[in-house]
């Protein structure tokens, strides 16, 4: 057991090549064969402890599953199960989770999550813990799943930065959120966060992701000590910080700042895949920088000209839609884009078919709106391209409106503008916002006198985690309906539901009749607010 250990500890360290080549040796080596082979004639007569660490050394090695010593060992193993404590257990389990399905490691896992069951209760040690739980995987009860839970949560206190980070990745092997656990091991990330590897942090966040779990106090403080250091980071590592953000909707404003500023000075070192990335988080999040913001566009597009040549079609619309939505038209992408031929394959073909036509429409009304004077090709037709109507309840913000207005002609419902955009109510005033005009009154007015407001129901999904700062797609609606003539009021649905009905009206009496606020002045994009 120790020959076995000892070897496998020396392959882990070594390069792919160099494990590789001395693996070949190793299993050519006629003491090699002797080892195996006594290891076979011994396994019964071992202890639990020997049987499951040279059951573990034998596959990490990488001697076929198939072989008559691994297959014997599991059987050894299954007679001896009963006698593992709780530290061999945590070890089967983890070699377990890196075998292939077969009928003795089918058998094995079977009872060894019974032997877990029987066991998890008086199980005090959180490394074994958490170990048992990456291993038990997202196929364990949901019993199971729970035992595991109050194990843990009855050791929390003795939790270190180590264990929450493993902690954090079995909760993500079983699919299960546990919340208390997570708030647990979110608190102690944040107090040992500048002791943490930066890796660690990355998959730290893209485990918030897969659990769906949001935390604003840690998403800020693993984003405020990157800040911190970003010094010591090179810039790819900065953009993979960037993409896991980008996933959870949290904008670190001050680190998307500092790799602006770097790609506005020299954009040279962006690839391909890291471009499309930066292109794909800055749109998402909403975010261009305070000054020079042009040059920042600038030099994204560029970038994305030098890629032309190789870039696909599929990546191609990606990139063109990411500028679009931050509200600049990059001509000559558009263009390649829009070659027949590759407008062609980008439409053709049913993977992702609605996805690239959402994008495609997006593409066509920025070009129309954000830059009338782009010359469509002959050949482009008009999209059909259905928006939906908004799923959310708007009975209580009718009432209101009604008892606040009186008459239902003096708003309109669930209005379906060009472009395919909706407004769930839109109201009419004078140019000093100080009456409501019956919208029957100004349907086929256009005069500058009148002011149109457009009401926006929308979810917190659609901001920014943690702050009223809308999202990219969000952005690009308010920036066109602005110029088809509104003046945009985001309401959030969930705390006007919250409301009570005089509240409420009170609430939108506030936004009607809003002094000092212009209805024409264009959506400033660059708002990081």
């Amino acid at each position: 057991t120790n020959c076995l250990t000892t070897m496998w500890k020396l392959f882990r360290s070594m390069s792919e090549d160099r494990r590789r080549y001395e693996k070949q040796l190793t299993f050519e080596h006629p003491a090699f064969v002797r080892l195996c082979q006594q290891l076979l004639r011994d396994s019964r007569r071992m202890t639990r402890g020997d049987l499951v660490f040279s059951l573990h050394a034998v596959v990490k090695l990488g001697v076929p599953q198939n072989t008559l010593l691994v297959q014997t060992l599991l059987r050894v193993c299954q007679e001896k199960l009963n006698q593992l404590d709780n530290r061999c257990m945590s070890v089967l389990a983890t070699t377990l989770a890196e075998m292939d399905k077969d009928k003795n490691v089918s058998a094995l896992q079977a009872g060894l999550q019974l032997l877990v069951e029987q066991r998890v209760t008086g199980i005090r040690d959180i490394f074994i813990l958490q170990n048992l739980m990456k291993c038990m995987g997202k196929d364990a009860p949901v019993f199971l799943k729970k035992k595991l839970e109050m194990a843990v949560l009855r050791e929390i206190d003795h939790l270190t930065y180590s264990n929450a980070h493993r902690v954090f990745l079995g909760l993500v092997a079983m699919n299960y959120c546990s919340i208390p656990i997570l708030n647990a091991c979110s608190q102690k990330i944040q107090e040992n966060i500048h002791d943490a590897p930066f890796r660690q942090l990355i998959v730290i966040l893209e485990a918030c992701h897969n659990l769906q779990y949001r935390n604003i106090k840690l998403f800020s403080a693993v984003a405020d000590y990157v800040n911190s250091v970003v010094c010591l980071l090179d810039k790819r590592q900065i953009i993979h910080f960037l993409s896991a953000f980008e996933t959870l909707g949290f904008q670190p404003s001050e680190l998307m700042g500092v790799l602006a500023e770097k790609v506005t000075e020299d954009s040279e070192f962006l690839d391909l895949k890291s471009l499309l990335i930066v292109l794909r988080v800055y749109s998402r999040l909403n975010y261009v920088p305070r000054d020079q913001h042009h040059l920042f566009y600038e030099s994204l597009h560029s970038c994305l000209n030098k890629y032309l040549p190789q870039i696909s079609n599929a990546e191609l619309l990606k990139a063109v839609y990411s500028l679009c939505i931050l509200g600049y038209i990059p001509h000559r992408a558009l263009d390649q884009l829009l070659k027949k031929e590759n407008y062609e394959e980008v439409v053709s073909g049913d993977f992702y078919k609605e996805k690239r036509e959402m994008m495609l429409h997006c593409v066509r009304t920025c070009m129309e709106l954000d830059s009338p004077s782009f010359l469509q090709p002959a050949f482009l037709p008009r999209e059909n391209f259905s928006s939906l109507v908004s799923s959310i309840n708007l009975r209580k913000a009718r009432e209101a409106l009604l008892e606040l207005l009186g008459d239902e002609n003096m708003f309109r419902q669930n209005v379906q503008l060009p472009y395919e955009y909706h407004i769930d109510f839109e109201i009419c005033m004078d140019s000093g916002r100080k009456k409501v005009l019956p919208v029957t009154a100004t349907e086929s007015h256009t005069d500058i006198s009148v002011q149109r407001l457009a009401f926006l129901f929308v979810p917190t999904s659609v901001f920014c985690l943690g702050t009223t700062h809308p999202q990219g797609k969000l952005a690009m609606k308010k920036r066109h309906l602005s110029k088809l003539g509104y003046h945009v009021i985001l309401v959030l649905n969930k705390k006007f539901q919250a409301l009570t009905n005089e509240g409420a009206v009170e609430f939108l009496k506030g936004k009607i009749y809003a002094e000092n606020i212009s209805p024409f002045s264009g959506v400033n994009v660059c708002d990081n607010n």
